[in-house]
């Protein structure tokens, strides 16, 4: 892990033209160095906290000054990262930033490493590990409600939940362990029916909760993986299209015009999707061109990786081979088959499509014409957002590390009910609670690991 004791800085602030540029400083000599490098307008003896200054920054080696710029300071305890923290607001330009950081470096700071200031506010104390992630789901939200569960997240309201049923934990565990210290009283002490059944209902129960609104609450602030798929000339580029509203994709009467894989990102009734529109499938032995077969293959892979599927039928055609095959496929996800071109005479029999309705959520459009968009939007959300789960509440598991832990720790507590049932000695029962509470500790930080906490803030952009 970095030393608290060095002073860090970064550029906060996106490289490019801008009205304003920010370099962060942090650490035990942010103070001096911006006594150093900073010149009031208006002279002040020293610095007062959370107060902004203008003035001239003015390079201590050369005596020349770099830009007039406002200079915050923040004093410890009251900052982002609980240390002495400046930073100074100049005009912005990548020339103009990159002086100013280097300058700063120049007097003892050293440059801060992805996500360092936000580790640093959560090695501090300021924030949980709950929180500091929060702040990447608030940068790389798709949607408004995602946008408000990563606020949530950030005020602490996943943080209060794990502590809740933390405390349920230690309130059994602390009876066991007494039990165990002294067992001939054990029955006076510990009802085991009653602990395992408070265990379930408090602790259990509320796991499994956040577990099962795990994939919905992701869907809000990641986007739903969603490929586009059917055989050639379906019309899988120009649907694309239309859910873009842009031309986005290549629409040509040619076979095989797609051969790689266009990715955009649409938020269809509220729901973000990461869509995907993919080169037609079909046998690879009826296929003679080379960067054609790549992306055939390239389509399978999409296939297998998608969360949600649209399959494109061109109903001014027969059902064929291909056809049946990527139906065939598609049953293991979750699918909405689109029949496509119903501005022509369909061509498909009762029968196969009987049994396509019979197996999948059908809508029918034209791509072409735009005929029966609205009512497909409805129904690719009604398919995503099927189950029940209340996406108004902000108790939800908000990213996969989450809830691997949470299943790790349900499996526990679990084992502990059962045991606390099947008289398991109270070595044993206390054993799968203390393991249950780390799993617990290691969602807020207190039991990570260096390697869990590396690769967290190693995803975190500089300056943050």
């Amino acid at each position: 892990m970095p030393s608290n004791e060095d002073t860090i800085a970064a550029i906060a602030t996106p490289i490019g033209q801008a009205g304003i540029g920010i370099v962060r400083v942090s650490g035990p000599r942010a103070y001096e160095i911006a006594k150093k490098t900073f010149e009031p307008k208006n002279y002040v003896q020293r610095l007062k906290s959370h107060r902004l200054y203008l003035g001239r920054l003015i390079d201590p080696s050369s005596g020349e000054m770099i830009d007039e710029v406002l200079l915050s300071y923040m004093k410890a305890p009251h900052s982002y990262t609980r240390e002495d923290v400046i930073e100074i607001n100049s005009h912005s330009g990548y020339v103009l930033l990159s002086r100013i950081l280097q300058m700063i470096l120049n007097q003892g700071a050293r440059l801060a490493r992805p996500g360092e200031f936000t580790l640093r506010a959560f090695l501090n104390g300021r924030i949980d590990l709950t929180q500091a992630e929060a702040v990447t789901d608030l940068l790389n939200s798709k949607t408004e409600r995602g946008l408000a569960l990563a606020s949530q997240q950030i005020r602490g309201s996943f943080k209060k939940e794990i502590e809740t049923l933390r405390l349920a934990v230690v309130d059994i565990l602390s009876n066991a362990e007494v039990a165990i210290d002294f067992p001939d009283e054990e029955t006076t002490i510990l009802s085991r029916e009653k602990s395992a059944c408070f265990l379930e209902k408090k602790v259990v129960h509320p796991i499994e909760t956040l577990i099962a609104a795990y994939r919905e609450g992701r869907i809000w602030v990641d986007g739903i993986n969603t490929v586009i798929v059917g055989r050639v000339n379906a019309g899988k580029s120009s649907l694309l299209n239309r859910l873009l509203n842009q031309e986005r994709a290549i629409v040509t009467p040619i076979p095989g015009t797609t051969r790689d894989v266009i990715e955009s990102t649409v938020t269809v009734e509220g729901v973000p999707l990461r869509i995907m529109d993919t080169a037609g499938l079909r046998k690879i032995n009826k296929v003679n061109n080379e960067v054609e077969r790549m992306g055939v293959c390239l389509t399978e892979q999409k296939l297998e990786e998608a969360d949600f599927l649209l399959v494109v039928i061109d109903q001014s055609r027969p059902l064929n081979e291909d056809d049946k095959r990527i139906l065939t496929q598609s049953r293991v996800k979750k699918t909405l088959v689109v029949f496509n071109k119903v501005d022509l005479p369909s061509r498909l029999t009762r029968k196969d499509k009987e049994a396509v309705m019979s197996n999948f959520p059908v809508a029918e459009i034209s791509a072409l014409t735009g005929q029966g968009l609205d009512g497909l939007k409805k129904v690719i959300a009604g398919c995503i957002l099927e189950s029940q789960v209340d996406m108004t509440v902000s108790h939800i598991a908000p990213n996969l590390r989450h809830k691997k832990a949470l299943v790790e720790a349900v499996e526990f507590f679990r084992s502990a009910a059962s045991g606390a049932r099947g008289h398991a000695p109270m070595e044993i029962i206390a054993f799968e609670l203390k393991s249950g509470l780390d799993a617990l500790g290691e969602i807020i930080g207190e039991t990570a690991s260096e390697e869990i906490l590396d690769n967290i803030f190693s995803q975190f952009c500089l300056g943050k």
